[in-house]
């Protein structure tokens, strides 16, 4: 045994925890490559096969040889909360810089300017942090003695979860001293990937040419876990099924959806039927969403209802189960998810339920990633016509995006070196920039592809196991003998009559609260709207209601159906009217309404004005009618963002024949909110009228 081998292995089972423990094969060939030969490494293992002990391991042999911290690039913070803690096993001591610890930011710089820090870990949005970048990450990178670059699938334009900051590191190794080693690894990557990768590994700015980089690639299979798919044809009944037979499932596990909505209906639900389970979305924040990681590694809960959001890096060896309600966009996603169960047991339960909307919800996600060309040179021109750096919120008053799809598109922009984040904004850089269509067509072909092939994996009749191998070009794939189509159906396809009941009564619930718009966006003036600051008390809506969210496992189909653009204008069915009587029933207003007004529809008059009639009629109220547009009506189309949506609608509506009551409530019918700004408008018309209250009321919530 060689002298690093034996330091290595020594190192090992203080990380593990086992006297007898020894590397898994390949592990000790990439600690070599990064500590004797100080090579470039690319590691490709599946979920569980060890990936962190590489870096770990390596770091503490290259520290013993005078080298500087680590620097680990690392994309999710549940990821960089496993690892800190993996690390203080190992003797490690690791740090992290990322948007939950900015009162320890202090604290860390000490202790890297004291070299009292053996890891650093990042998140990769942090490397585009202006003070971050310009005065702490040179000096990282002079003293660098590794750079680790985790899920590094996405740096790929080919990977299941592309991020535009990580395209980043790529500038970031090639201004790494020479002789650094670089460690990339990833548990989902097909042979494009791992080609793309390995090419912008191979990048070094101090030679002439390419640096050789190592690729191991190991079987991707997992022998415990035990697969298959049960397609029912309704939320209705996938909700009921999951009722009836939570509690068969071994252990405690991951229930993952599409959406939060769906997270969060399907939550409540199980509670409601007495499981300890919980939400865990985007919108959870980062305090309760650490109580939940560590509540499900203790099977104090039975399982964690999610979004992607709770996807790579989450370390629970024992998850006993992984159910997808919905399926992901790709094979190589969802092999990524129910990676997370059986990594330390014999058997671990996957089974993926479907829905028929599955693919409108890909092809929502996968359009509001590509930027439009159009926007971005709006986005360039803004800043390059600014004398100084502009805000986030001050470029929506000038180019016509949403907050998310504007901070994606900027990072894209700044990527390709077409702007640049300072303290205070952004501004353009002045460099010329070309819009790389023929990429983005690429991309969006491959995108397809594996949305067809996500689709096949659900109807095949061969191994499923197989299928994800070959679907990761793994050569070791073969049968597994164990997924359902292997062996069987391992999951019962009953569903208790009970369950059935209380699903149907769950996903019948009606009610989304509409919270009131109480200030006016930022910028007005850009626009032609002289608004800033708050509205006027005396002007702004009461709280309203809808019916439900677009993306509600209930209500949220109907309501889908009727705003798809090839349906036609017509009134709202009976039960549909029945739904929103109850929704006036449960409403805890303050005041009940007198009157009842509707929002003039461009796309649907029928529906609106039937709703609005019902509603006056049921609740012996005064239909008053319907405002008249102004100066040709509202303009524009939904999905813009707050200023412009507002510039739209402003001076738009006029109150026609509307008489209004004074001092008296007034319920605003709409079809759909999006932005609030046109019931906002609309009501403040009404409120200025004389309205002592306006209580929105619209079929359905976007988003």
């Amino acid at each position: 045994m060689t002298d690093t081998r034996a330091s290595a292995v020594a190192i090992l089972r203080d990380l593990v925890g086992h006297p007898d423990a020894d590397f898994h094969e390949g592990q000790f060939e990439a600690i070599e490559a990064l500590v004797d030969q100080k090579r470039r490494a690319l590691v490709v293992q599946r979920t569980g096969w060890g990936k962190s002990a590489v870096y770990f391991v390596a770091t503490l042999l290259l520290r013993r040889r005078g080298a500087g911290p680590t620097i680990l690039v690392s994309p999710l913070l549940a990821l960089m909360r496993d690892q800190v803690a993996s690390a203080a096993r190992a003797g490690v001591r690791a740090v992290s810089i990322n948007s939950s610890n900015a009162h320890e930011w202090a604290e860390t710089t000490a202790k890297l300017r004291n070299d009292e820090v053996d890891v650093l870990l990042v998140s990769p949005e942090r490397l585009n942090n202006p003070s971050f970048r310009d005065e702490q990450l040179p000096t990282l990178i002079a003293r660098a003695g590794l750079l680790v670059v985790d899920e590094a699938h996405c740096i790929s334009d080919w990977g299941h979860d592309f991020r535009p900051d990580y395209r980043r590191l790529r500038d970031l190794i090639v201004a790494l001293p020479t002789g650094i080693p670089v460690l990339a690894t990833t548990a989902t990557a097909n042979s494009r990937v791992v080609a793309d990768v390995a090419e912008q590994l191979e990048h070094d700015s101090t030679t002439a040419h390419s640096t050789d980089v190592l690729t191991i690639r190991g079987p991707l299979a997992r022998a415990s876990l035990r697969l298959g798919v049960l397609r029912l044809p309704t939320p209705r009944e996938r909700l009921a099924w999951l009722l009836s037979h939570l509690g068969d499932l071994p252990g405690s596990g991951i229930i993952y959806t599409l959406t939060v909505s769906a997270a969060e209906d399907t939550a409540r639900l199980l509670r409601e039927a007495g499981h300890e389970v919980h939400a865990y979305t985007g919108r959870t924040d980062t305090a309760e969403r650490e109580q939940l990681e560590q509540r499900l590694k203790t099977n104090d809960v039975k399982a964690l209802i999610a979004t992607s959001a709770l996807g790579m890096g989450f370390d629970k060896p024992d998850l006993g189960f992984v159910l997808h309600l919905g399926a992901p966009s790709s094979p190589v996603a969802y092999y990524q998810q129910v990676g997370r169960a059986g990594r330390a047991t014999e058997n671990a339960d996957v089974l993926l339920l479907p829905g028929s909307e599955d693919q409108d919800i890909w092809q929502y996600f996968a359009s509001a990633s590509m930027p439009v060309e159009h926007k971005a040179r709006a986005v360039i021109d803004a800043l390059d016509e600014s004398t100084q750096p502009l805000s986030t919120p001050a470029l929506e008053a000038r180019v016509d995006l949403r907050r998310t799809p504007l901070e994606l598109l900027l990072k894209v922009l700044d990527v390709d070196g077409a702007v640049r984040r300072v303290s205070g904004g952004w501004v353009a850089t002045g460099q010329p920039w070309t819009y790389d269509s023929e990429r983005y067509e690429r991309v969006a072909a491959a995108r397809e592809a594996e949305q067809q092939s996500m689709l096949d994996f659900e109807t095949t009749s061969g191994c499923r196991m197989e299928f994800l191998q070959r679907a990761l070009d793994d050569d070791s794939a073969h049968p597994c003998g164990r997924c359902d189509n292997c062996a069987g159906a391992w999951f019962p396809t009953d569903i208790e009559t009970d369950a059935a009941t209380h699903a149907s009564r769950s996903l019948d619930r009606v009610g989304v609260e509409i919270e009131p718009r109480a200030q006016w966006p930022s910028g007005m003036d850009q626009l032609g709207v002289a608004v800033r600051g708050n509205i006027p008390v005396a002007e702004r809506l009461a709280p309203g209601r809808a019916l439900a969210r677009l993306t509600d496992l209930g209500w949220g189909g109907p309501l889908r159906e009727i705003f798809t653009p090839s349906t036609p204008d017509a009134p709202a069915t009976p039960a549909m009217i029945a739904a929103c009587v109850r929704v006036l029933a449960d409403w805890p207003w303050e005041e009940r309404p007198a009157a009842v007004v509707a929002v003039p529809s461009r796309r649907h008059p029928l529906l609106v004005e039937s709703v609005a009639a019902a509603l006056a009629d049921v609740g012996r109220l005064t239909h008053l009618g319907t405002l008249a547009p102004a100066n040709g009506g509202p303009i524009g189309e939904p999905g813009g963002n707050s200023a412009y949506r507002l510039a739209s609608v402003w001076d738009r509506f006029a109150l026609g024949d509307v008489q209004v009551p004074a001092d008296m409530p007034v319920l605003l019918v709409d079809d759909l909110v999006d932005s609030r700004w046109t019931i906002t408008v609309a009501g403040r018309l009404l409120r200025r009228a004389g309205a002592s209250a306006v209580l929105p009321f619209a079929l359905g919530v976007r988003g």
